[in-house]
Parts: structure tokens; sequence; C-alpha cells
């Protein structure tokens, strides 16, 4: 393997200009053809009235409490559809949020875990825990799959108002497939690079047409290795049908299900030695510091890890139409998440890692001693009810949404032991087939129960002045009251500790927006989010842990000043946005006194520009540029360099697929990713890289249609064969590489 090599990379100064460089002229060729002379404009007569969407750029945003267009939509608000993510073959939920710069999975993991599920971090913080399904948040940690989605809905900034506590700075909505009243059949059959096999089913059949009554059901089912790693693997299957009855009437209902079982290898990831910025972490042995860099694809762990996972979530949606102006809507869903892992970690540490002076490098090894586990239950009953009521007082027009929602969460964490035990790998031929000494995994008597319930009542109302200026305000109360118990084995003995939390957290947004043209906006926003402490099912009795019961809510408020601009008869939608988060209340140490207090302050602020759409009739482009930057305006850096900036936070990013109809049925296509680097956090840990270095990946995309009924599609993904760091631990010994140049072929076929 070569060493990742330090290239210099595009300013965020040049990069926001080559994106305005796009955005600049089309604005300008939509300016003239507005002013141009009323014989020059393109003739009204042969205009085709219809609907502005197209297969990238989308309208509205899914959630009710979202009335208006994503162009009249005071804030940052992305909208990736279907056709874009199938276009680039993305199959989780991580691979389709590339295409909104800034969010990915950073992040690896602690204490020799790893992150199994959808680790995402967005605008500096963790987002994992801000994840929804139609409106209603989802639980676990699961990577989910696309198999059964239509969008994907990114909001930036505090979401308190909209969803209740959660990150302070954003949240995820993904929007499932329903039934519809057309007969279709679809699916598709995938095959790749380290051994990829994937297929997917969507079938829709129209039970009773007179009463609106069908029937969808999607299916998919994966074993697919790595391309970048060994031993790793992605094996599952899921089933979603979907019952809809009153299609066709003002009463609407859709029933719907999904089951998802994995039985995946968890990765580790490989260790750090070799790479930029890493030096010897022992004083007594130096030369470690020139050592080799392994070869990414080593696996460190056992053939006999696993990560097991099941999942059910039954939902039922209810949606009324009292009058065209009144609209109530009632989602009602019951969810669980059950994980087994066991994962064989390890941590070359300088004391877990045996290198004698002058011995060859050949011989050298990593402990594994460390056997990580996950024993985990989550369950969740919620029920939303959203009334919508469009009206007039006056001259001005309501679009009055308010809502109630009942949430109860549970999570139950089990000790294991018996986990077995494995001799060191050797640091550069690692042999996952080592045997696993006295495994007999067993539970201890020792686990952590959680137990919240949240009451939500909210109220937006979105006022229309006339045609050009709109404003929003929304305010939402969140009784938020959890129980947790925690039983620790010490000693063997079963010591039990008992943590209430009880907090009601209110949140505001408020906006006013100008629409200068029929396709243009302009706007300023305010909000808040509040993230209790015991949110994550983590509670801790220590003075230093912001999820100690005795303090207050992390708080949040973001200002954005944007505006957006549909262009080329609204089939392109461009997109600017400034904005600051400031996040306060976190949990700092007085340097005098050595007590605890809630001091702390984040800040992350930026510019993010975005462009979705059609160029022309058989030219689609997604796009967007995020520039952020971070700093600790009160309280103790947490970068393992010292620097004052937010980790796992890259400060410039951009990410852009176009794709381009060559013949009706000849379609190329291709993508651009760039990461700046990523400071990891600080434990304390010597010798190890700082901050991983910026990368650009680059994809491609060619199908072709054989017939109505089948096309042919190429994905070709890392076209140069970079290799880059993808996510890293926070001690930084260990990283997960950046998937290889792989590839594979995919037939769709639609009847």
């Amino acid at each position: 393997m070569k060493t990742i090599k330090s290239r210099k990379h595009p300013q965020p100064h040049v990069m926001g200009a080559a994106l305005a460089a796009v955005l600049l002229p089309l604005a300008a060729h939509a300016a003239d053809a507005d002013n141009a002379a009323p014989d020059m404009k393109p003739s009204s007569k042969v205009e085709i009235v219809g609907k502005t969407e197209n297969a990238f750029k989308a309208e509205h945003a899914s959630s009710a409490k979202y009335t208006e267009k994503l162009l009249d939509t005071a804030q940052t608000v992305q909208v990736i559809k279907k056709e874009l993510f199938e276009q680039q073959g993305a199959v989780t939920l991580t691979e389709a949020l590339r295409n909104t710069p800034g969010v990915g999975a950073f992040f690896l993991g602690e204490n020799g875990n790893t992150n199994t599920g959808d680790a995402i971090f967005m605008r500096g913080f963790d987002t994992s825990g801000s994840i929804f399904v139609n409106g209603a948040r989802d639980i676990g940690s699961i990577s989910r799959d696309t198999f059964n989605l239509e969008q994907i809905d990114v909001l930036k900034g505090p979401a308190g108002t909209d969803t209740g506590r959660g990150s302070p700075t954003g949240s995820v909505n993904l929007v499932t497939k329903k039934a519809h009243l057309t007969q279709a059949v679809g699916g598709s059959l995938t095959g790749g690079s380290a051994s990829q096999k994937r297929a997917t089913a969507d079938v829709n059949t129209v039970l009773n047409a007179e009463r609106g009554i069908a029937l969808r059901l999607n299916v998919m089912a994966q074993d697919s290795g790595n391309p970048a790693r060994d031993v790793v693997n992605n094996k599952r299957w899921a089933l979603a049908p979907s019952l809809g009855f009153g299609l066709n009437g003002s009463t609407r209902v859709h029933v719907d299900y999904l089951h998802v079982d994995q039985d995946n290898v968890p990765d580790g990831g490989v260790p750090t030695i070799g790479l930029p910025g890493y030096t010897s972490p022992d004083v007594k042995r130096p030369y470690l510091t020139e050592a080799a860099p392994v070869d990414p694809k080593n696996f460190y762990g056992s053939v006999s890890d696993y990560d097991k996972i099941k999942a059910d979530m039954t939902t039922v949606r209810v949606e009324h139409e009292f009058a065209p102006n009144m609209r109530l809507s009632n989602v009602s869903r019951y969810g669980r998440t059950k994980q087994d892992y066991i994962l064989s970690a390890w941590l070359a540490s300088a004391t877990n890692f045996t290198a004698p002076p002058g011995s060859d490098p050949s011989t050298w090894t990593v402990a594994r001693s460390t056997r990580t586990v996950k024993d985990v239950e989550n369950k969740i009953l919620t029920n939303q009810t959203t009334l919508t009521t469009d009206f007039n007082t006056g001259t001005v027009a309501h679009a009055l949404v308010t809502g109630l929602e009942f949430v109860n969460e549970t999570q139950v964490s089990y000790g294991r032991t018996g986990l077995g035990s494995m001799d060191p790998a050797n640091l550069y031929r690692p042999n996952p087939h080592d045997p696993v000494k006295n495994m007999n995994p067993v539970r201890t008597g020792a686990y952590n129960e959680g137990d919240v319930d949240t009451q939500s009542l909210y109220v937006f109302d979105t006022m229309k002045f006339g045609e050009k200026w709109i404003f929003n305000g929304g305010v939402r109360v969140d009784r938020f009251r959890g129980t947790y118990n925690a039983v620790a084995l010490t000693n063997n003995v079963l010591v039990p500790t008992r943590f209430n939390v009880g907090k009601t957290l209110v949140n505001g947004k408020a906006s006013l927006l100008y629409k200068p043209t029929a396709n243009s906006s302009v706007y300023g926003m305010v909000a808040s989010s509040k993230q209790p402490p015991g949110a994550a099912f983590t509670v801790s009795g220590n003075a230093n842990s912001a999820q100690n019961p005795a303090y207050d809510p992390q708080a949040t408020r973001t200002y954005e000043l944007g505006g957006k601009l549909d262009l080329l008869r609204q089939k392109l939608a461009l997109s600017a946005a400034l904005f600051r988060t400031d996040v306060k209340n976190e949990v700092e140490q007085d340097p005098v006194d050595l007590q605890w207090y809630q001091t702390g302050h984040k800040r992350v602020q930026g510019v993010e520009l975005g462009m979705t759409g059609a160029l022309s009739t058989n030219w689609l482009v997604s796009a967007g540029y995020l520039y952020m930057d971070t700093s600790i305006e009160a309280g103790r850096m947490i970068t393992a360099d010292g620097g004052n900036s937010l980790t796992y936070t890259p400060k410039s990013s951009f990410t852009l697929w176009t794709s381009y109809d060559v013949t009706p049925s000849f379609k190329i296509g291709g993508g651009a990713r760039f990461s700046d680097e990523l400071k990891r956090g600080t434990d304390g840990a010597i010798g190890t890289p700082k901050y991983t270095e910026s990368y650009w990946v680059f994809d491609a995309m060619a199908s072709y249609r054989l017939s109505p009924n089948l096309d042919l599609r190429l994905n070709v993904y890392n076209i140069a064969d970079e290799e880059y760091v993808a996510s890293i631990n926070k001690s930084g010994y260990r990283y997960t590489p950046g998937a290889a140049r792989s590839a594979s072929l995919t037939a769709n076929f639609r009847f």
C-alpha cells in the first residue's frame, strides 16, 4: 500500500467561486428572460403547463409542517429523490446522504467498538438520534437500506420545533413507498466487485379500483463484501408490504410493515501506523515513526465476529380531508429493533503493540484482547396527530398546522461474559481464522434499562401578506420524562442504581421571507432546539457528564439568511444560505475551583450552496458546497491538535452528481465528492494522527435501455482508486479505509 498522499486541494473560496461561476450565468439568463421585451420573451402560447418536478428536483418536503414549496420555505431543506440515489447505486442511507455536502459517517467509534448503524454527523454534531421515518422517530443501531424509500428529506438547522428533542444541527426524514392505484411490477439484480450480490422487487397491484384498495410489496436481499476490506460482509434481507384503502377518496388509510434481518461481519478498522501524522507512541521505540502502513484490506478481528439485527416496524397512517382547506393526519407506529454484536477489538497503543527494538517488522503484533459486545433491544410506540387548516383573516392568508404527539421509547442493554479471547494479530499479516478461545457468551445479570415518555404539542402558522411576503412562526412544547435503571456487576454482586429525568422543553421558530419574483425568495430565520440529559438512553451520576439528570438541557439557536431561485421554467433550483448555530449549556470544569458547570459554548457558522434539477431536457444535476467555520466559544478545546474547532467536521465539502441522456436509450453520468480534513477528538493518545487528510473521489455511470422493460446500468466507484480515511476513532489508533475502486452491474426491469 502506498502512503496516503498529501495533495493541495482547492480552498473554500476557490470552490465557492467555481460553483458561483456556474450559478451566476444561469441566474443572469433567467433575469434576462424576465426583463426581455414582450416580443423577445418565450411565447406563453407554446408553454406546457404541468408539474415542475423532474427526476432530481422536488417541489415539497414530505412533512405536513412544511405547507409551502421548497422555494418558499425559509430554511435549508434538501430532498434527495430515489431517482438520484438509484442512478448512483446507493443502497444504504449513509451512501444516499453523500448527495448533501458535509454529512457523513466520519466517526468510527470508541473503546474498541465500531459504529454499526447510521452514525451520521451533520454540521459538526452527531445526528444519529435524529432519524425519522414518515415523520415519526426511528430507533436502533441499524444500517438503513434504500430499497423501500421514495425520498430522503434532510433538514439543516435546529429541528426542535419540527421533531422535538434531537441533534443541534438537523434531522433526516425517510419517506417510504406507498401503495397506489396503478398496476406495476419492477425490480433489479446487481452483481459486482467484492462478491456483491443484490436483488430487489417492487410489486403494486390494485385490489379494488372502485374502493381505492391497493397492495404494494417491496423486498430486498443482499450478500456483499466490501471492496476496501477483507472478511467484512453485509448480508441482509427485508420485506415491506404496504396496504392502502380509500386511495381515491377523502379518507385514506395506509398500513405499512417493515421487517429487516441483518447478519453482518462488523469492521473494526485498521491501525493508523504509517499514515501521515503518525509518530511512535513509545519514546523507547522511535523507529515506529518510520514504520510502513498496513494493507488497508487487513482484517484484525475474527471470522466468527458478527452483527445480527432484527427490526420490525408497523405503521398505520390515516388521512382525512374535511374540506379542501382542512386536512387531518394521524400516524401510529410500533417498532422494535434487536442487536446482537460481538467484535474482536484491538488497540495499537504503546502497551498493546509488540515491536521490540531491532526485530523484524514482519513479527510485530497488535493485541486484540478486548472482545466488545452489544446485546440491545429498542422499542418505540408513538401516535402523532396533525391538523392543517387554510383560512384568511382579512387580506392575510393562513396555513395553520397544529398537532399532538405521544411517544414511549425503551431500551434495554444487557451485559455479557464468556466472550473468549484471541492471540495477538500479526501487524502486517493478521489471520482472522485464528481461533477464539473459551467463547461461551452468557448474560451476567447486569443491564441498563431506560424508559422515556414524551408528550408534545405544536403549532405553526404560515401567513401570506399578498404575493410578496410570507411569515412563518412555530412553537413546540415537549414534556420529557425518563426512568433509568442501571444494574452493575461489581465483585460478583449486582448493584442497582436508579435515575429519573424530567424536563419540559420549549422550542420556537420564526422566519420572514420576501419574494422579489414569483420564482425567487430571500429570507431570514431563527430557530431553537434542546437535548435533555438521558435522551440517548445514557444517564450518569458523574458531575463531568452532560448526561447527569441534574443538568439543564443542551440548548441550541440557529440564525440563517438565504435565498432561493427556480430557473429554466422552474426545472432547476438554486439555493444559498448563511448560517450560525450556537450550542450552549455544555458541561465544563472550572480551572480554579475544579467544579463542573454548564458554561461551555460551541459554534458552527458557514455558507451552503445548492443546485438541483434539470439544466436542459436531457441533462440533470445535483450539486452542493458547504463551508463551515467551527469554534469553541467557551470551554476546553476538544480536538487532538488543540485547535479551536470541532471534531469530525470538514471545513469544506463538495458533492456533485450529473447525468445526461445521450439518446433516449443511452444515459451517462458521473459524480465527484470532496471532503476536507477531519480533526479527531482528544483522549490522551500519543503518536496517533491528529487529523485525516482531505480527499477527492470520482464516480461514473452508464445505462442502456435494451427494451421498454429492461435496462442495464454500470456504476464505477472511486475511478482514480484514491486511498483515503473515511472515518477515524477518537484516540486515532484505528481508521476505516475508504472504498477502493470497484464496479457493479445492475439489471432493472419493469412491467
